[in-house]
């Protein structure tokens, strides 16, 4: 009997054993269906904001509006979804706060960030091969529409960088300030301030192109904090020989309240060192390098050491090497062999090869050299070109059907934006009669360079000028005050009518006049010159002109440059 109870009551313990593990399976079972039920109504997941804008709407649980939120923000995705009428809406949380946001406007992609599709071009504008450097595609002009289909990044505002796109069945880049959303904004042209009036009564008798033809939006002028350009800059001109006497400029450069130099890269026919770009782009110049690569980097790293700010100078389009290596981009004669005009041959301002030449030959100057900022010199067409232009005595070769003034302009774009990417400044050289109220006949007009530049340099060298320049009763070369006074004036009511105007730093004569009546200029005569120039508030500094760099007429002049003006 003990035994058969003793049998009984381990069956009972193991049946009781038995179901409380099933009860306890079950439990088991029910927790995690319930737990997984539970997370997958709140289970979270990174993703980012995307729109065709820069800014999207963020709502909070009763479906009012509470905040923007740039596009490109990575927030936590509650996986949770509420459909109101036609519109669905996730629930995500940022910077610690729930909200809901519509569903179409966050992506697991970056690549689907922008969802930009198609937009209009504002202004003729240049594109790119790629997105990290200044190789060209083409041009789109103003009113184009273009296919998006891609980006290259975002910019902490949600603005594209450069947008990807696809235009004439090619894919190319193009910098995203250039377009805009509708055709109608595409069309427009800036006006405030009555400008387009005043651009208007600009005449187009020279052959140079249309005044309100060409872009006057604000254009940001960059301030690289590694890289200060000093409010005033007092500069010597060092050519691609002088250079090697670096020292020499640095001593009296001390002595003389000068605080940069202007030193050559490439000049016609000079260029200054054996660049990897030249033997790229040009072999004829890379072979005619007057220095060295290597030595000549250390000649302007003396300069930069000893606290000055350098600028690097680029003949543009006067470029005989250029022309021997590429006869195709030059200006052609009515026998369409390249054009001799004045002993130089000039590659056309149409051409984008040349271009892209000089712009990289600059980049790499910048990064390998560098320099604080580029200028480009002989940014323009031939001058006195007209009439032979209109008898088909030349072709300038205008692939792009553009105006003089519209191809100088969108150059200089180019360039700025190319270079700015390397955090340095770009300036532009430009005849003294570009200030003028007309368009000159070589595409150089005063408020459309300065508007896109960083600095405008004029060249209002007095024996440049006609005899008795702006009803002046002397002869203007003799009295170089009188002149630059009232061509100052010009520049600062050129620089009043634009939105973003460059820094005016001009360039001084600091030789003695070639014509008759021949004038020394002394320091006396450059004092007057400078002195012109602040008193008609361009005070951004000055340059001084002399093609050999003379050392002995810097000496001989230094008191100029120790005055403060």
């Amino acid at each position: 009997m003990r035994k058969n109870r003793r049998k009984l009551n381990i069956k009972g313990k193991i049946f009781i054993l038995i179901f409380v593990l099933l009860v306890a399976l079950l439990i088991l079972f029910l927790v995690k269906k319930v737990s997984k039920n539970l997370t997958s109504k709140n289970s979270t997941s990174v993703v980012y904001i995307c729109s065709d804008k820069t800014k999207v709407k963020l709502y909070d649980m009763d479906k009012n509006e509470a905040e923007e939120i740039v596009r490109g923000t990575e927030v936590i995705n509650y996986k949770y979804e509420e459909q109101v009428d036609d519109k669905t809406y996730t629930k995500i949380k940022y910077n610690g706060t729930i909200y809901l946001i519509d569903s179409d406007n966050i992506s697991t992609e970056k690549q689907d960030i922008v969802k930009e599709k198609e937009m209009y071009v504002r202004t003729n504008t240049t594109t790119y091969k790629d997105d990290s450097s200044a190789k060209i595609v083409g041009l789109v002009k103003k009113g184009e529409k273009v296919e998006i289909i891609g980006y290259d990044k975002l910019n902490e505002d949600g603005t594209v960088n450069k947008y990807k796109i696809k235009y004439n069945d090619e894919e190319a880049y193009v910098y995203a300030k250039y377009l805009v959303y509708t055709e109608a904004e595409s069309l427009e042209k800036y006006d405030e301030n009555g400008l387009q009036e005043y651009l208007s009564k600009m005449g187009d008798t020279l052959g140079g192109g249309t005044a309100t033809n060409l872009d006057y939006y604000p254009y940001e002028k960059p301030k690289f904090e590694d890289n200060v350009m000093p409010d005033e800059v007092r500069a010597f001109y060092i050519n691609s020989s002088a250079v090697k006497n670096i020292d020499k400029y640095i001593e009296l450069a001390k002595e003389s309240n000068i605080n940069a130099f202007v030193i050559d890269i490439k000049d016609n026919t000079s260029p200054a060192y054996n660049s990897p770009v030249m033997q790229e782009y040009s072999p004829t110049n890379y072979n005619h390098a007057i220095n060295d690569f290597e030595t000549y980097k250390q000649l302007v790293k003396k300069a930069k050491d000893a606290g000055f700010y350098v600028i690097g100078r680029i003949t543009t389009f006067k470029d005989n090497y250029f022309v021997d290596d590429h006869k195709e981009t030059a200006i052609k004669g009515s026998n369409g062999q390249p054009f001799n005009h004045n002993s130089s041959y000039w590659p056309t301002a149409y051409n984008r090869l040349v271009w892209e030449f000089n712009v990289e030959l600059a980049r790499e100057a910048v990064k390998e050299v560098g320099f604080n900022e580029i200028q480009f010199d002989y940014v323009r067409f031939p001058d006195r070109t007209q009439s032979l232009e209109k008898s088909g005595t030349i072709n300038l070769i205008n692939t792009y059907n553009e105006e003089k003034a519209q191809a100088i302009q969108t150059f200089v774009m180019y360039a700025a934006d190319s270079i700015h990417e390397l955090g340095a400044y770009v300036s532009i050289d430009v005849f003294g009669e570009s200030a003028s109220n007309y368009v000159t006949a070589y595409g150089q007009f005063w408020a459309a360079i300065s508007n896109v530049a960083d600095v405008i340099s004029g060249m209002p060298y007095p024996d440049h000028f006609s005899t008795h320049e702006y009803g002046i009763s002397e002869v203007v070369w003799t009295v170089p005050y009188k002149l630059l006074s009232a061509w100052g004036s010009y520049v600062a009511k050129k620089q009043e009518i634009i939105p973003t105007p460059a820094v005016v730093r001009t360039w001084i004569q600091t030789y003695n006049s070639i014509k008759t009546p021949t004038v020394v200029y002394d320091a006396s005569k450059v004092s007057d010159e400078i002195r012109a120039l602040y008193d008609n508030g361009l005070t951004g500094g000055y340059m001084t002109w002399n093609s050999a760099s003379s050392l002995e007429k810097y000496r001989e002049v230094n008191a100029a440059f120790k005055k403060v003006y």
